[in-house]
């Protein structure tokens, strides 16, 4: 009998295949979960594999949404795989909102904002994680940033879309309960979550939003969250002084919204409670309430941005954002320049994201290509303005 040599021409698999297998199964990873808390069931949906050593992301959506509603644009979208191929994502649903949910029973008490942001450490129990780096809109943002104020050492980081840090006024009050006069709950939340310009020149997207608040969402239980929205309690925080202690986040925080949001007065005035010199406002241009939706691939490059200079994804591909100061007579300056902090490697990653002072200089200084800025005292913190 003739002996036959197989040779074996190209192995089965190479490192970069399985690389790529292990991402398309980590894409494949979700599940979804019914965390038990004091104030009911929190329905979550947990995307990828978790990591011991670092934060997974944790999403909160806005009144009139859930988290598909709200999130799915800018998860699908194709630049946001670079992200989750590093970081697991969990998507919360309040109390009620989430696709299919039951009607709450007549003498159900609906959770307050701050009870819903109660909920959260059970959720970070559940899954056995320490930390997490918060994405949240509207109410959403209003709760994890109340969270964040409660408990600094389980959040790393925000980006806060349309956030309002202040109870609802008597004159808001006032005109929401004579809208609602005239308004039903939908066009209320349609108000609440487009601009005007939006409202007349975007039907298309309106229209999509409209039909699923009236036909996708439990009413009842929607009712339920929207008071709960309007209801809420100032969350009291203060731009910090030196040798000052007051009630403000700790984290680096990216603060988002559309130049025609609704929320654009009250994201500026948040901007003035939160420490300078870890917090960044980023105003879209052309953008509406909705910057996730409409414009999903630069918030995405912010946000690569803004984990790149909390010491994360060091090698992530950018492409180019404007930056200033927001004082007169500030320089403009690139997000592309010197990106030292994206150089570091993830192995030394630890070290560059505990320095807290040296991490507050490398998010917030003032040039990022290393020139100084003309015309501003550089000895005074100030908050930074990213527009794109």
């Amino acid at each position: 009998m003739e002996d036959i040599q197989v040779i074996e021409s190209k192995p089965l698999l190479v490192d970069k295949d399985l690389a790529g297998l292990r991402e398309a199964v980590q894409k494949l990873v979700i599940k979804e979960h019914d965390v038990e808390t004091p104030y009911g069931r929190v329905h979550c949906t947990m995307k990828g594999i978790p990591k011991a050593e670092r934060p997974f992301l944790l999403t909160m959506h806005d009144i009139g949404l859930n988290h598909k509603t709200c999130w799915d644009t800018l998860f699908n979208h194709e630049d946001m795989s670079e992200i989750t191929q590093h970081f697991a994502v969990c998507h919360v649903d309040a109390p009620g909102q989430h696709e299919g949910a039951n009607t709450f029973s007549t003498g159900y008490e609906y959770p307050s904002m701050d009870q819903i942001s109660e909920t959260l450490p059970l959720v970070l129990k559940h899954f056995g994680l320490k930390s997490f780096i918060g994405i949240g809109i509207g109410a959403g943002a209003y709760i994890l940033t109340r969270f964040a104020l409660d408990y600094p050492t389980m959040v790393e980081g925000l980006m806060l879309i349309n956030i309002n840090p202040c109870a609802e006024g008597w004159m808001d009050w006032a005109a929401h309960r004579l809208s609602g006069l005239t308004h039903d709950l939908p066009d209320m939340l349609i108000i609440h979550l487009f601009g005007k310009e939006e409202i007349h020149h975007n039907q298309d997207l309106v229209g999509t939003y409209r039909h699923h608040i009236v036909n996708n969402m439990n009413q009842f239980n929607l009712h339920l969250f929207v008071k709960s929205y309007e209801s809420r309690r100032d969350l009291e925080i203060e731009r910090p002084v030196p040798g000052s202690h007051v009630r403000t986040l700790k984290c680096p925080t990216l603060l988002v919204v559309g130049d025609n949001s609704p929320a654009v007065e009250a994201v500026v005035e948040c901007n003035t409670k939160l420490d300078p010199t870890k917090t960044t406002l980023l105003k879209m241009a052309d953008c509406g309430g909705m910057p996730q939706v409409d414009q999903p691939a630069k918030l995405t490059e912010a946000f690569k941005y803004f984990i790149q200079g909390m010491g994360y994804m060091p090698s992530a591909s950018m492409t180019r954002l404007v930056r200033s100061r927001t004082a007169s007579n500030s320089s403009v300056t690139s997000f592309e320049g010197n990106r030292s902090r994206a150089q570091t490697s993830e192995g030394n990653r630890s070290r560059s994201h505990t320095a807290d002072n040296q991490r507050s200089r490398s998010h917030t200084s003032g040039s990022v290509d290393g020139t100084a800025t003309s015309g501003v005292d550089q000895s005074v913190p100030k908050s930074t303005e990213v527009s794109c």
